[in-house]
């Protein structure tokens, strides 16, 4: 035995050594215990959780394909998903996002992908997607045929969505300590190119338009503070030198998008 260890034993007493060794244990307990909790939030902080939402048919799997680099030349077959999409973004300097496309039906699993993203695990920011009216409609469960929907149908139907939606981020809003953020991406700019900046307008917040005044309403519910609210128009879609939104263009826009992800979750 050494005579440091010697000196520790008659300097202590044996009840002082026995509360040392569970002060020691107990430290290397909680330390083993809050290790994945500090896992957890470096993951968050280097990948943070990004809802997708929006109606069926606006483009939400699309969007998440081209900002996850997997997108292809061909267009997506079948129109909506019943079930929540989980997409990755790698990004330099080990930072990237993890995409959670909620289900834009209004059924069953829509509503517990919401809870989800909005209460049971509450994701960093949203992502919204409209379309301008422009959705693709989707056949009722079934029916068989082409569906067909008018635009002023399309966009009193993302209204409703819009109202479903914004009341479980203004809920999650007011529970968190932090600020969220929220961008609207206002997708299928290819169907109305020399129309962008007006689309805009009509989905940013203080324009009077209808949705606009939805939005409004969410940041009054939120509070300002806990809240930022960014509009930016993005394409999935860009062909050939015919296409009304070039590929490039298209690309730029989408790019525009992930640079503004970064700025919001501190990437950049």
């Amino acid at each position: 035995m050494s005579q440091t260890s010697s000196r520790i034993r008659t300097i202590l007493p044996t009840s002082s050594r026995t509360a040392l060794g569970a002060t020691v244990a107990g430290g290397l307990l909680t330390a083993l215990a809050t290790a994945p909790e500090r896992m957890s939030r470096l993951l968050r902080a280097r990948y943070p959780m990004v809802a997708v939402t929006g109606m069926t048919g606006v483009g939400k799997s699309q969007l998440v394909e081209r900002l996850t680099r997997r997108g292809s030349d061909h267009a997506v077959a079948e129109v909506g998903s019943a079930v929540m999409e989980r997409r990755t973004r790698r990004a330099a300097k080990l930072h990237g996002f993890r995409f959670l496309v909620v289900p834009g039906d209004n059924a069953a699993t829509r509503l517990g992908a919401l809870d989800e993203v909005f209460h049971d695990e509450p994701v960093d920011g949203v992502i919204h997607v409209v379309a301008n009216g422009h959705a693709t409609p989707r056949r009722a469960a079934g029916t068989t045929g082409v569906a067909t929907a008018t635009r002023e149908e399309q966009l009193a139907a993302e209204l409703e969505d819009w109202t479903i939606t914004s009341h479980r981020i203004a809920s999650m809003a007011v529970r968190r300590n932090k600020p969220i953020w929220l961008i609207i991406a206002v997708t299928k700019t290819d169907l109305y190119p020399d129309d962008v900046d007006e689309v805009v307008r009509y989905y940013s917040p203080g324009t009077g338009s209808p949705f606009a005044d939805r939005v409004d309403a969410l940041r009054a519910l939120a509070g300002g503070a806990k809240l930022s609210i960014d509009v930016l128009a993005v394409s999935s879609q860009g062909g050939d030198r015919k296409a009304a939104i070039s590929e490039k263009r298209a690309g730029a826009m989408v790019d525009a998008l992930a640079d503004r992800l970064g700025q919001l979750s501190g990437h950049a």
